[in-house]
């Protein structure tokens, strides 16, 4: 009585065993035995003590293995057999599986795997249970023969012949009827068989039927709305966790099916659950649950929605915590922020207006590869999503706006620094603004916050005609024609060797700021080589290294003197370690700039403020700074470089440096 295999075993023809209830509905042991009355765990070890000593007892152990509990008060569960309403779905069990064959489900196994075997191994639907909340069972019993009538609507109820209720339901006859309980329960009318007393059963429907019935009953049908409902009656698109398998997945599908012969919807995201970071599930009583206010005040909304739709592929479980999350801020969000930060510093400096400024004829390489990569973006996305996968297309998203900020920008900055505004620095303009438009857009659907702010500032406040909010916004198409996917392969090696190189660097202990003569490279294609010659001049300038030469062997390169190597793969990168006087000289001049640029920022000064530099050093600097003067005073805002003690200056910010074991004094003070 109280597990499918006994129970089915039990009633099996070959057996025919008696059923006996003997354990009652407060889980409590029945009849007249010394254990009588005992819950039922409490009476397991008494039980086998009883068989022992009646020679009845075969063999005893502890066996280990998941059992049910109560989620509220963790009292063990018992599995009940009781007589239940059922929808004969075994009756059109082959149509479910041939109705399920239709839908696309993400990820794929589950459709063929935990549903598709539901539906192979398919029950009756016991629809029906013993509850006070929930829809009443719409079924009518006559007290006298026993014949049962299921009502299909109010007007069906309110015409039956006799139809009755008790003082406190008769007004609901009249005026609006509530259908829920105790109502319903005191509604009566006459049995048209015997003209006996027809009574509702006390049967509540099972929740999954209601939220089966969502499709229809959110139209009314059939009684109005017939065409919406014709119109929308399959969906596009549904998503809920794996557990809906058998429950919210399986009660549309089988609904469907029965009363319409069709799919409910045609996709299917079927989601892992989310843990806590140990891997455990999230409960109350164990104190691991968190907040979501906690998230949406301190990393906010977007991060959250960038997490959930990015951290792992739908059908896996997702461990969580607020490190996570706050993980994909610094390395997503924050990247993507500071791109679009550093855009409005300048445009604002510059006074850039996209809607006055004529877009230039002129692009460099590295414009073209960013609108390559940005149209190549698009149309991945563009199939990602339609193929309800946001994880790979938000990655992509990711993968992109590293490329904008660590690479396009960093190796664009200086046209944005520089003072003249020719037709070079209006193309960065226009092929950044482009790319932080259209990045919005894209990001729309996942981060809604982030992408309208973006979208108001960039093109609202210079285009008042634009759709009012980048949701109302048509979602980018891509230009094929701008796809380069020769370039595109040639600036991923140029990438490549420049992490390498900068590997090497930090294997010899040398700062990027110090300049280095050669670079070395192997490459596994003679192809790339031809392509890095073609980009040679980012590699060298990102590196800060002044020639790149080429090696067709490793072993060229393995253990060569003077040089620090860093292989991957059938890739090899040696940067030469010695460092000539007049490259020691300019890495000191760049030491010089990067402390004069911080105490810029210390000071409090603003981005495009001039300055004057005072210094006093020994006879070395002294050499670097006449020799390099012009270089500092470009890099820094620095409209004099001034000999004298910083420290006779009262208005100057003053710092003292030791550099290549030289000290130098310095003043900044705004002009």
């Amino acid at each position: 009585a109280f597990g499918v295999v006994d129970f089915e075993i039990g009633i099996h023809p070959d057996y025919c065993l008696d059923f006996v209830q003997h354990v009652d509905l407060q889980g409590k042991i029945t009849g007249n035995y010394p254990f009588s009355g005992l819950f039922v765990k409490d009476a397991d070890p008494m039980i086998l003590d009883d068989l022992e000593q009646r020679n009845l007892l075969h063999h005893r152990d502890t066996i280990t293995h998941t059992y049910p509990f109560c989620w509220r008060c963790e009292t063990p569960l018992l599995y009940y057999a009781k007589p239940s309403w059922y929808i004969r779905t075994t009756a059109v069990k082959e149509r479910l599986i041939a109705a399920n064959a239709e839908i696309n489900w993400y990820p794929e196994h589950i459709k063929y795997g935990r549903f598709g075997d539901w539906l192979e191994n398919n029950v009756d639907w016991a629809f029906s249970r013993e509850r006070y909340w929930g829809t009443p069972l719409p079924i009518w019993r006559c007290q006298d023969c026993g014949w049962d009538e299921c009502i299909g609507s109010i007007k069906e109820l309110r015409g039956k012949k006799g139809l009755k209720a008790t003082e406190s339901a008769s007004q609901l006859l009249t005026i609006e009827l509530d259908l829920h309980r105790p109502f319903v329960d005191e509604i009566f009318f006459e049995c048209e068989k015997c003209g006996g007393t027809m009574r509702r059963v006390p049967e509540v429907l099972d929740c999954w039927f209601d939220s089966g019935a969502m499709p229809v009953a959110q139209w009314h049908y059939d009684f109005e709305n017939q065409e919406l409902f014709e119109q929308n009656k399959i969906a596009d698109y549904i998503c809920e966790a794996v557990d809906q398998t058998r429950g919210w997945f399986y009660s549309l599908h089988a609904l469907s099916v029965l009363l319409f012969d069709r799919n409910c919807f045609r996709n299917v995201i079927c989601l892992g659950h989310i843990l806590d970071a140990k891997g455990e599930k999230m409960s109350k009583a164990k104190g691991n649950v968190v907040d979501p206010w906690t998230i949406l005040d301190n990393q906010g909304a977007d991060a959250l929605r960038w997490y959930m739709l990015t951290s792992s592929p739908p059908g896996n479980v997702r461990r969580f915590s607020t490190e996570q999350v706050t993980e994909v801020v610094r390395r997503s969000l924050l990247t993507l922020w500071n791109t679009y930060s550093f855009f409005i510093t300048y445009a604002n400096i510059d006074r850039f207006d996209p809607a006055k400024a004529e877009i230039p004829q002129y692009s460099s390489e590295l414009d073209r590869w960013i609108i390559s990569e940005l149209n190549q973006l698009i149309l991945e996305v563009s199939e990602a999503l339609d193929s309800y996968d946001p994880v790979r297309a938000g990655r992509r998203i990711e993968e992109f706006v590293d490329y904008l900020s660590n690479w396009y920008v960093r190796r664009t900055r200086r046209r944005f620094w520089k003072g003249e505004s020719d037709v070079d620095k209006l193309a960065a303009y226009f092929t950044l603004y482009h790319c932080l438009v259209t990045s919005a857009k894209l990001l729309a659907p996942f981060t809604p916050f982030i992408a309208e702010e973006i979208y108001q500032n960039l093109v609202r406040s210079v285009y008042p005609e634009a759709e009012e909010s980048v949701h109302l916004c048509d979602f980018p198409v891509a230009d094929v024609s701008k796809v380069d996917d020769r370039l595109a392969s040639a600036t991923r090696l140029a990438m490549k060797v420049s992490s390498l190189g900068r590997a090497a660097r930090s294997k010899a202990g040398i700062k990027v700021r110090q300049p280095l003569p050669t670079i070395v490279v192997k490459t596994r294609l003679n192809s790339e080589r031809e392509s890095l010659e073609q980009l040679a001049s980012q590699v060298l300038e990102e590196l800060n290294v002044k020639e790149m030469e080429f090696a067709q062997d490793e072993a060229e390169l393995i253990d060569k003197p003077g040089y620090a190597v860093v292989a991957e793969g059938e890739y090899v990168v040696a940067v030469e370690t010695r460092i000539p006087p007049e490259l020691l000289e300019e890495g000191m001049a760049r030491e010089i700039v990067h402390r004069l640029q911080t105490m810029r920022r210390k000071a409090g000064f603003d981005i495009a403020d001039y300055i004057i530099t005072y210094y006093q050093t020994e006879a070395a600097l002294e050499q670097v700074m006449q020799k390099f003067s012009q270089y500092i005073k470009q890099e820094t805002l620095s409209r004099q470089l001034v000999q004298c003690a910083p420290g006779e200056l009262g208005q100057a910010y003053i710092e003292k440096h030791r550099i290549s074991g030289y000290e130098i004094a310095l003043g900044v003070k705004r002009d």
